[in-house]
């Protein structure tokens, strides 16, 4: 850990933190809490996996629709037209679009075989921009002068680390240079965001054998064929046991290597200093 103890961080002239845990817990909204300032560099893995290393792929998906329609595909194959992603920090759905979810195509899903190939690649995706979170602290203080840095990642981070691995390539290079920070939440989190997420399902990435336990689990428990799968419904699914699955793991990284704050005392921060005064506390309590 870069920050031991409460004197340290207090104390450091340039604070770099990395936000974890389950999405709609507060990380971007602390990362853009500490953005609005002026002071804090704000990096986020899911969008620069969105831009960086899906963007061609997410593209590409786009074209393939279009290609179904003569009157754009004429278009597309005399350059006549441009597509591209206008994904954002606050809009990452075109990268949700593109990673799917499987099941009937009638109702919007995907072969398996194919989300199985777009989890894959996102895998990948999200062990890049991790890795590039490091050479970003740089590059935010040197070209852009920024003093501080927080690094915003999604929920998945947990299934391409090993959290129980001090020599995990991407955990030591993270822990190396940010203060690692679990966003935790309660029961009453846990049923909110299950609660939001059954209204919306949203395409979401699982570690290869958590997925592979999901999708034969979903099969057997609902007498179902690949096809006949109700991508929503695998997707709730899948989400409620994702929640228990990560929670281990999630705390297996803050107890090893970083530090636990509440999600009710994220949700209350409103100024920089109240932020380093919880970093602090969590770091005491450590």
């Amino acid at each position: 850990m870069i920050y031991k103890r409460k004197q340290d961080w207090m104390a450091a002239p340039r604070k770099r933190v990395l936000l974890f845990g389950m999405s709609g817990l507060g990380k971007t909204h602390l990362s853009n809490t500490l953005r609005a300032t002026g002071d804090w560099f704000h990096y986020s893995v899911d969008y620069r996996i969105g831009t960086r290393y899906m963007g061609e792929h997410i593209v590409d998906n786009f074209k393939s629709e279009a290609m179904r329609n003569p009157f754009l595909a004429n278009l597309l194959r005399s350059d006549s037209i441009y597509m591209g992603s206008n994904i954002t920090f606050d809009n990452l759905a075109p990268l949700s679009t593109y990673m799917g979810k499987p099941g009937d195509a009638t109702k919007g899903g995907i072969p398996f075989a194919e989300y199985a190939r777009r989890q894959e690649q996102h895998r990948d995706a999200e062990i890049s921009a991790l890795v590039d979170a490091v050479p970003f602290i740089a590059r935010a203080q040197n070209l852009y002068d920024y003093a501080h840095f927080v690094c915003d990642t999604g929920g998945s981070i947990c299934e391409v680390v090993d959290p129980e691995n001090a020599a995990d390539p991407v955990l030591k290079t993270l822990v190396d240079h940010l203060l690692l920070v679990w966003i935790k939440g309660g029961a009453e989190h846990a049923e909110e965001l299950e609660a939001r997420f059954a209204c919306a399902p949203k395409p979401m990435y699982f570690g290869p054998d958590f997925l592979t336990q999901l999708w034969s689990d979903y099969l057997s428990d609902n007498n179902v064929q690949e096809g006949d799968v109700d991508p929503d419904d695998f997707m709730r699914f899948a989400y409620r046991r994702a929640l228990d699955h990560r929670l281990p793991r999630y705390r297996a990284m803050a107890e090893n290597f970083g530090v636990t704050v509440d999600a009710t005392d994220v949700a209350r921060i409103k100024t920089p200093a109240e932020f380093d005064r919880l970093i602090a506390d969590a770091l005491d309590a450590r």
